[in-house]
């Protein structure tokens, strides 16, 4: 059954012309027993483009409903009785109605021809039929018009099942589609979030690297404690950066356990002092201040906070010139958070590298604009009156109303 369900779906117009043959044949039998004379070509005529009608209406229902409107009107013509043929004006006028491509004008065509057909078949042979009244003739006037409208209705109504059933469907791709572009989005900005990670992580940790084995080179035969010092130094930045870069690139890992256990912690305000510490290690000379009652910070903002200030002194490290200073100022304030990072380095030369300008590599101040932004702050960023270079941000402690 399942075969033979699944062949009627494929070959939807094989199965009609398969029932037409009956048609033709039974059609052709009541012909040549009931008609005589002139009419009987006339009717053979007919019965084959009936026949055509049921072969042919998927593939074409207007063409086909036009055919069967002039059979009928030859039938009234030429006096030719209803015969097993006329059975195709069954089948035509469900297909019309039920096609999904088929014009509406059409469908009412085919509405008009089963309410006024049967009826004015009827009154066309009604005085061969005997002597009836008007009460039994529109009774019988009634009773052949309501299969002619019931197959009309119920082609009517599979067509709006089907595009009722078109429309979710076609509602539920574009939310599939509406789903996956919302997925590649946020997926694009993870992979946003995570290059600004490792572009901080990076930019820092290899810098102290890079000072430190500078410094371990040029006093490694004058000054051995401090060449050991430095490399201890090295070591320990490449760790911490190693460790950052683990955590972070696992976040890109599907169906993986992380090594481990949990990930480490994003740092914030408090990994600040280390922050220092270490870039003073490194040889830059940092004023670190608090003003204000230090309160418990969004983690979002924590993480902008220790990301800002990190960037800012990597970039003061590597273009502030020699002899380089930086001040650090983190206030608390009762709707905000202000930060400040000012150094008095070449602050005037610094702006193209930061930007990505010249040398095409820097994108310190872009992602610095885009961690502000993200938590609804606000950045400036630019050489300072006297020399140097200012970054302040006033990042909001509380959402804006």
């Amino acid at each position: 059954m399942q075969r033979l369900y699944d062949f009627l779906r494929r070959h939807p117009t094989g199965v009609d012309t398969f029932w037409a043959v009956p048609l033709l044949g039974l059609s052709s039998l009541w012909v040549g027993s009931r008609i005589e004379g002139y009419q009987q070509p006339i009717a053979a005529i007919f019965t084959i483009g009936l026949c055509l009608v049921v072969a042919l209406r998927r593939k074409a229902p207007v063409k086909m409903l036009l055919l069967t409107a002039a059979i009928g009107v030859g039938q009234l013509v030429f006096r030719i009785e209803t015969y097993p043929g006329d059975a195709a004006m069954f089948a035509i006028t469900y297909t019309v109605a039920s096609g999904p491509t088929v014009p509406r004008w059409a469908s009412r065509c085919a509405l008009a021809g089963a309410v006024f057909g049967p009826a004015l078949s009827f009154w066309r042979f009604r005085d061969e039929e005997g002597s009836q009244s008007v009460g039994e003739s529109l009774f019988v006037t009634v009773l052949l018009t309501v299969p002619f409208v019931l197959a009309w209705v119920l082609g009517d109504s599979m067509r709006t099942r089907r595009a009722y059933w078109a429309q979710l469907e076609e509602r539920a791709a574009r939310l599939e589609k509406e789903r996956e572009a919302q997925s590649r989005i946020a997926v694009a900005a993870e992979r946003a979030r995570i290059a600004r990670e490792l572009h901080d992580v990076v930019a820092h940790n290899v810098s102290v690297m890079v000072v430190q084995a500078d410094g371990a080179a040029y006093v490694l035969d004058a000054a051995p404690e401090q060449t050991r010092q430095a490399l201890e130094t090295i070591s320990g930045t490449g760790r911490q950066a190693l460790a950052e870069m683990r955590r972070l690139l696992g976040v890109l890992r599907t169906g993986e356990q992380p090594e481990g256990g949990e990930y480490v912690p994003q740092p914030g305000v408090e990994q600040l002092t280390d922050l220092m510490d270490q870039v003073r290690s490194a040889g830059l000379p940092v004023d670190f201040r608090t003003e204000g009652e230090p309160r418990e910070l969004p983690s979002s903002v924590a993480l902008t906070v220790y990301r800002i200030v990190q960037e800012a002194l990597t970039n003061t490290r590597k273009h502030g010139g020699p002899d380089v200073g930086a001040t650090v100022r983190l206030s608390y304030r009762e709707d905000d958070l202000d930060l400040l990072v000012e150094d008095d380095g070449r602050g005037a030369q610094r702006e193209l590298y930061e930007d990505g300008g010249e040398d095409g590599l820097g994108h310190g101040l872009i992602g610095m604009r885009e961690r502000v932004g993200m938590v609804g702050g606000t950045l400036t960023a630019g050489p300072r009156p006297g020399g140097g270079f200012r970054v302040s941000a006033v990042l909001p402690l509380k959402p804006a109303r």
